[in-house]
């Protein structure tokens, strides 16, 4: 019998961990990257004697698999994919290759924001009393997990991009954290087109399964409605009282499921402002379902730790604090950024625009944002939604440069807040790299 040939478009962390799961699987595998593969991952591939090729793609070795993992960078659109599909070749995400070639129970955790503190935090309670692996689009890939871990349990940050391409994928535990406008380039400028992508983490659930989900959040209130699932709903919410699932009341976490009730006090979260008593909660009810002691589940929201470039605190310098919220790529995380701000604000904003709509900032930035310096190779548009609402507004192409005009503008007391609201590729490499820079910049002042 032949093998079976898995070809994999994309030689980064996904593409090269679903090759190593994929060889050891008795695959016959094949990697195609159009750019060039890093260096660390090119020698992972050759150590393996796995067979790649990059600057190119060899239609001839590709069009000849029986399946095809792409990496969730690689549009629909592009003409190879199109072929792909015209052939009837399946096309799956790493999600769905590994998962697989596991029986964990599995937390998927998907959302326009919030989705990388919520799995970060899920995972750091969880590992205080289970064998849990983190994973998706965060950390070491889920396939190269499955192959060297084995983990009882993971809890997996998915975007909607891998959910495209599931179609057996089930978590036990779906969260989605909130549903705004992002991405839409990728579904032809529709929104119902994001949300639907977003709803395929539920698809394949049975009444066995839960869904944890924001019930202020009126797009996927009304996608519910319109779109039922058959997963047991554990809804979390700040405003309204929740019979199944969590809710705020005096300052307290109440969450309950099948008449078990937990109680956490709110006040010693480590995470500050309203999203975070949200994230803390998607977090907790997951904590509660998989059985692990309220202690433990307390102890734990009041020592983590965050994660870097969201809200990161860098330093403070002549009582000024920096604030590093680099992975604000959309418009709705940086409200969340503006939003928990308690002092004038010096803003860092800008890059690559996805069709942002500015207007649910103009509240904040009235009340609290005394500068605005735009950091990005188009800046006309933040010039023209904020223009008139400050005395200050520059720009520039530079990081240090950036940094030091905020230096300038900045009095002991305010804050300096790099919260793009945009994606970073038109002057860094990522948002992790911008943050870094902003990071490095604030530290040589």
């Amino acid at each position: 019998m032949n093998k079976q040939r898995l070809v994999i478009l994309g030689g980064g962390e996904s593409g090269v961990g679903t090759a190593l799961l994929g060889k050891a699987k008795g695959y016959e595998v094949f990697v195609s990257d159009k750019g060039k593969i890093k260096e660390n991952y090119k020698q992972v591939l050759i150590h393996n004697t796995i067979e790649w090729e990059d600057e190119q793609h060899s239609k001839s070795k590709i069009l000849d698999a029986d399946v095809v993992m792409k990496s969730p960078g690689i549009p629909d659109k592009v003409a190879l994919v199109k072929q792909i599909r015209e052939k009837g070749i399946p096309v799956v995400s790493e999600i769905e290759f590994a998962s697989k070639y596991t029986n964990a129970t599995i937390v998927g955790i998907t959302g326009s924001n919030g989705k990388t503190t919520t799995a970060s935090l899920t995972h750091h309670i969880l590992k205080q009393e289970l064998n849990v692996g983190l994973a998706g689009n965060i950390g070491d890939s889920f396939a190269k997990q499955v192959l060297d871990e084995d983990f009882e349990n993971y809890v997996l940050e998915i975007s909607s991009f891998q959910l495209d391409d599931i179609k057996d994928f089930k978590p036990k535990i779906a969260v989605i954290t909130n549903i705004t406008p992002d991405h839409l380039d990728r579904y032809d400028y529709k929104f119902e087109n994001y949300i639907a992508s977003k709803f395929k983490i539920a698809m394949n659930q049975t009444k066995d399964d839960y869904l944890i989900y924001d019930a202020d959040d009126e797009v996927i209130v009304n996608h519910l409605k319109n779109h039922p699932v058959q997963s047991t709903l554990l809804p979390f919410s700040l405003v309204k009282t929740i019979e199944n699932g969590a809710y705020l009341k005096n300052e307290n976490i109440i969450i309950t499921i099948e008449k078990s009730q937990i109680i956490m006090p709110t006040s010693n979260l480590t995470l500050e402002g309203k999203h975070n008593v949200k994230n803390a909660m998607a977090s907790a009810t997951v904590a509660h379902l998989l059985k692990i002691r309220k202690q433990t589940i307390r102890e734990s929201l009041e020592n983590f730790q965050g994660v870097e470039h969201r809200l990161e605190e860098v330093l403070k310098i002549n009582k000024v604090k920096y604030i590093n919220d680099s992975k604000a790529t959309n418009v709705n995380a940086t409200y969340f950024a503006l939003e928990s701000m308690d002092a004038p604000t010096v803003w860092i904003v800008g890059g690559v625009d996805k069709g942002n709509n500015y207007e649910e900032l103009y509240r904040f930035v009235n009340e609290k944002v005394k500068a605005i310096i735009c950091l990005g190779v188009d800046n006309k548009k933040l010039f023209d939604a904020f223009g008139s609402m400050v005395d200050i507004i520059v720009e520039t192409q530079f990081m240090s440069e950036a940094v030091k005009i905020a230096y300038k503008v900045a009095e002991s007391g305010d804050n300096v807040l790099l919260s793009p609201a945009c994606a970073s590729f038109d002057l860094f490499e990522n948002y992790e790299d911008r943050g870094r820079q902003f990071k490095d910049a604030v530290r040589n002042l």
